[in-house]
Formats: structure tokens, sequence, C-alpha cells
């Protein structure tokens, strides 16, 4: 009885915590959809929703290798696998970022709130 009152409480731990993981993968796409910066990937700029879109392909190809939002952010959202180039954000009136660099600052906030 005890250890099957363990592992309830292990799937009960993952399902919450996989289900946190996604509110903040959510929660990252939703910004990146909204943002009025250009994504720039490989020399060429994109707009949110075209960098959602990328971003949602690379996740569905790396989903087994991901156990957290920063590794979400790592395979799906801070370079190109092809070229090894790192995504860059470009924000009116601020010098470019690493995209890496600007999720994990709005995920830091996210995390706050």
């Amino acid at each position: 009885m005890k250890k099957r009152l363990i592992l309830l409480i292990g799937l009960v731990t993952t399902g919450n915590a996989f289900a946190d993981m996604q509110a903040e993968i959510d929660h990252l796409l939703n910004y990146v959809a909204n943002t009025n910066c250009q994504y720039e990937r490989n020399g060429t700029m994109h707009k949110g929703e075209e960098a959602v879109a990328h971003i949602k392909k690379k996740y569905d190809y790396f989903i087994d290798d991901i156990e957290s939002t920063e590794d979400f952010i790592k395979y799906s959202a801070t370079k190109s696998k092809m070229s090894g180039k790192y995504y860059l954000i470009h924000c009116p009136e601020q010098t470019p970022i690493k995209s890496k660099y600007w999720l994990l600052a709005e995920l830091a906030k996210y995390r706050k709130e």
C-alpha cells in the first residue's frame, strides 16, 4: 500500500510539473507571437507569428529532449541547427539580443508573477 501511495504522489507531482512547464512554454509562445520585436533567423527577419510557427516545429522535433522550460528555449528558440547561427531579437530602439536571453528574462518575469 505504501509503495502505491508513493507512486501515486509521484505521478501527481510529475503531472503538475508538466502542467507548469507547459503553461510557461505557452506563455513564451504567446509572448513571441504578440511582440512588436523582429525575430532574426539566419539573417532573415520574421514577425512574431512566423517565429512561433518555426519554434513550434523545432519543439515538436526536440520534444523527447525537453524536460524543462529552459530546455524548450535551448532546443527550440536559441539557434539554427543547420547553420549554428544564434537567433536575435530586434526590438525598437534597443540593441539586438540573443533570443535565449530575451526569453529567459521573460520566463523569470513570468515566474515572479
